[in-house]
């Protein structure tokens, strides 16, 4: 049974990144209505405002002055797929501070030992945060929320060794940016490739001291729940396993929803609850159960209800993953690839 709290706010819907955009405050009016419905009871955790040193933590200051610029303004554009609107600024702040709260909240109240308890968060915040990289915000986000995340739990509670998974349709370029260097930090991301941002590869693996502590599963299109448990279980378990982090980061977009309007990736309700059993069950074995969990992407009302729904089932012991299916041929060649380029890093991959 996990201890499960929210971070869940209505401001988070004050940002508007501009008229028809697929990023926009629906998708948090769908997360409320399902979590006002079925999970009222789960305590929530406050959010607050991060602080400049704070995004300072992955961000260059030019950048985040430029941000800070926007604000007051009626509309701003970083590019073209990235608006702001009057409170984006603050509204960004606010989502990193919400992870912050929720990493503070975790650690704090973390079991001693690890076993079948967790100490789990999932923080809905908007705007997404994986694709902005340290001087440059892209891709609906303005600073990575995610990224601020993993740097503050190392520098404010000492933590050695994180682990961030990103199942988002589309690879986290900013996260992987953050932390290439980075041995503290082990990146794992599963991603529609070739696609938006374009980045991901298998060869993108690290440099210097933070070689092999990339791990990217680029999937091609059409890949669902049968080609990913596998990929999830037989690549991301023995490594996480072998690296044993302290804390779990989960960077979990809904847009490899089969159904969702930004991609071809063909992963269902249940398959999101069977990625976090999964991920769960590493969280426990390594690090007493410590997971938070945040919204990133996800642009079907549809997907984005059952694939929370199947995600906070699994978090609160309602949900059992499934039985392992066998990968298809196509999960096999990118498995197999994975593992040629990772098998030097990691003696977990034989």
């Amino acid at each position: 049974m996990a201890a499960l709290s929210l971070v869940k706010d209505d401001r988070y819907k004050e940002h508007n990144a501009g008229e028809g955009h697929p990023e926009s405050l629906h998708r948090l009016t769908v997360i409320h209505e399902l979590i006002d419905a079925e999970f009222s009871e789960l305590p929530l955790i406050p959010p607050r405002l991060a602080t400049k040193d704070e995004l300072a933590l992955i961000h260059d200051k030019k950048y985040i002055d430029m941000v800070a610029r926007t604000e007051g303004r009626q509309f701003s554009r970083i590019d073209m797929d990235t608006g702001l609107s009057a409170r984006s600024y603050e509204i960004a702040r606010l989502a990193a501070g919400g992870l912050l709260e929720a990493v503070d909240t975790i650690v704090r109240s973390s079991p001693s030992a690890s076993g079948d308890s967790a100490n789990a968060a999932f923080a809905f915040v908007r705007p997404p945060g994986h694709h902005a990289e340290p001087a440059v915000g892209m891709g609906f986000c303005l600073f990575n929320n995610v990224a601020i995340a993993a740097e503050y739990a190392k520098r404010k509670h000492g933590l050695k060794r994180i682990l961030i998974i990103d199942w988002d349709l589309h690879h986290g370029n900013g996260t992987q940016r953050a932390f290439y260097t980075d041995p503290s930090v082990l990146f794992f991301s599963s991603h529609q490739y070739p696609h938006y941002p374009g980045t991901g590869n298998f060869d993108e693996a690290g440099n210097n001291e933070g070689e092999g502590f990339t791990v990217n599963a680029p999937v091609p299109s059409g890949f669902g729940d049968a080609e990913y448990i596998p990929l999830y279980e037989q690549v991301l378990r023995p490594i996480a396993l072998e690296y044993k982090p302290e804390l779990v980061l989960v960077s979990a977009g809904f847009d490899p929803y089969i159904k969702d309007p930004l991609g071809g990736i063909q992963v269902t309700g249940e398959g999101f609850g069977d990625l976090a059993a999964i991920v769960l069950d590493i969280a426990r074995t390594t690090c007493a159960g410590n997971v938070l969990f945040t919204l990133e992407g996800g642009y079907n009302p549809e997907g984005l209800r059952n694939g929370v729904r199947a995600v906070l089932n699994v978090l609160l012991g309602k949900s059992l993953h499934r039985s392992d299916p066998a990968p298809s041929p196509a999960a096999q060649n990118v498995i197999d690839r994975i593992i040629a380029t990772h098998r030097k890093y990691w003696k977990s991959l034989g």
